[in-house]
């Protein structure tokens, strides 16, 4: 079989997904945590279908997200090819940029392919990593 391409690598990084609407936060210093367990997305290599649980804790800051616009913008997924680490990525970012939180966490828990199971964990403020 050959290697993965670039285009493999970055694919759905650029798709356009639904908005992420949002609304004015009205308390100080919570955190608020969502789970969503029918998340799908397909593999971009093999285009076999991907299942897991994507799990988003934050804690707003001016803006709180908007759960019904949370929940399309998961579900746009479903036809995408994109791998686990730039599901999680890009829903943070896209966390960041739409509601600006102190902090963020999104863990995806991928169901078993092939007898694997993979969990990936992005998080803001990004530590601070020394590249080597």
């Amino acid at each position: 079989m050959p290697g993965y391409t670039d285009r493999e690598a970055k694919a759905g990084l650029d798709a356009k997904l639904p908005p992420l609407e949002t609304f004015p936060n009205q308390f100080p210093d919570y955190e608020i945590a969502i789970d969503f367990p029918e998340f799908t997305s397909v593999c971009p290599k093999t285009g076999l279908p991907d299942f897991g649980t994507i799990t988003l804790r934050y804690v707003p800051a001016g803006r709180v997200l908007e759960l019904k616009s949370l929940k399309e913008y998961f579900l746009a997924y479903r036809n995408l090819g994109i791998f686990y680490e730039n599901v999680v990525n890009r829903i943070l970012e896209d966390v960041v940029r739409a509601c600006r939180p102190k902090s963020a966490i999104v863990r995806g828990e991928f169901n078993p392919r092939g007898g694997l199971r993979s969990i990936v964990e992005a998080r803001t403020p990004r530590p601070r990593t020394r590249r080597s």
